[in-house]
This record gives structure tokens, C-alpha cells and sequence, in this order.
């Protein structure tokens, strides 16, 4: 535990499960599509978001493909903690369409507007990435996001009270996500069905 600490002064480390590095905050990822499904949902120990595109997206093909789902999200939108070249790449290889934000605005700060035009070839993929999310189409996209991902994790912390893990453990923080997803799905479908 000396080792770890004098990596991150700010995180609290756990002394009984050693894989589990980052107790404080926990780090879970999901993937939602547009009716707030819960696509892929991955617990980890790293405290990096930036690296966690990739599991969650092969997460998530994995899951259609058990539940023989053939049409799945055509777009990928993820906050600015996210953003890295490889992830922007790697998103397309999936053949999904990536806006994931480049950097952050305060409250209330305005986006400024996109230039008008084609966005340039000479820019760089950060630099085009937030053009394309600064046009009206872009931002258009970008921000049905907030109405699909932050009410998920708002509802399960609210309605399910599941604010922080009970059990210790990766493998059982993990099922522990999983049950929250799985329940946060049923009751979407009892009150769809009820509607």
C-alpha cells in the first residue's frame, strides 16, 4: 500500500483487496442507447477514464451479440474525459460515429460557433473532432447525451439508492453493477409496458 500511495496522494487505496486500487470515487462505465438501455456496463479498477473506451465498447458488441441483437447505436458520444486519437479511431473501426467531447466549458458558457464550410483536411483529429462538435448538426447530436447516460446513472442512484458498492472485490463491485443494470431495465420495461 506504501507503493501505492506515493502514485496519488488524493486517492484513498483499499488494504484488504489489493486489485482494487481506487475506493474513494469506484469507477463504473456504461454504454446507454437513446431509450436509456444499458448497453455495456463495467466496473474497474483504474482510475482513467480514457482507457476505458475500449473495453466497454467490446463490452457492449458482446452483449448484442448474446442477445443476437443485430442493429446496434450509430454514434458514440462521451465527455471530454474520453478523448484520445486511438479512442477516436478506434470508435470508427467499430463503425460507430465518434463525439467525444475535446475539452470542457464552464456553466453556462456558450460553444462558440463553427466556422462556416467544410471542416479543413489539414487540422488535426482533436482539432476537427471539436469543430464537428461545435456545428449545429454537431452540437445537435452531442447534446442528446446528456439526456441519455446522466438520467441513468441519476435514476439507479435515486430510485435504487445505489450510491456506493456494499460487497469488496472487482469480480463483486462488478455483479453488483450488473444487478443495478439489470434492475434499472426491468423497471423501464414495467412501466413501458404499463404506459
Amino acid at each position: 500500500m506504501h507503493a501505492q500511495q506515493q502514485q496519488d496522494q488524493h486517492i484513498i487505496y483499499s488494504l484488504h483487496e489489493p486489485e482494487v486500487k481506487c475506493i474513494s470515487k469506484g469507477n463504473a462505465q456504461v454504454i446507454v442507447e437513446e431509450n436509456q438501455i444499458i448497453l455495456s456496463a463495467e466496473v474497474t479498477n483504474q482510475v482513467n477514464d480514457m482507457e476505458q473506451v475500449e473495453p466497454v465498447l467490446e463490452q457492449m458488441e458482446s452483449n448484442l451479440a448474446a442477445a443476437e441483437v443485430e442493429e446496434k447505436p450509430q454514434r458514440f458520444p462521451a465527455d471530454a474525459c474520453y478523448y484520445s486519437d486511438s479512442n477516436v479511431e478506434f470508435v470508427q473501426a467499430h463503425d460507430l460515429e465518434p463525439l467525444i467531447a475535446t475539452g470542457k466549458f464552464k456553466r453556462g458558457e456558450s460553444v462558440p460557433e463553427s466556422p462556416p464550410g467544410r471542416i479543413p483536411h489539414h487540422l488535426s483529429a482533436k482539432e476537427r473532432m471539436g469543430r464537428k462538435l461545435r456545428t449545429q448538426k454537431g452540437r445537435a447530436m452531442y447534446s442528446r447525451r446528456k439526456g441519455q447516460v446522466e438520467p441513468v446513472f441519476g435514476q439507479i442512484k435515486a430510485c435504487q439508492k445505489f450510491r456506493q458498492f456494499l460487497l469488496r472485490g472487482l469480480g463483486e463491485m462488478q455483479g453488483e453493477r450488473t444487478l443495478a443494470s439489470l434492475t434499472h431495465y426491468l423497471l423501464k420495461l414495467l412501466r413501458f409496458q404499463t404506459a
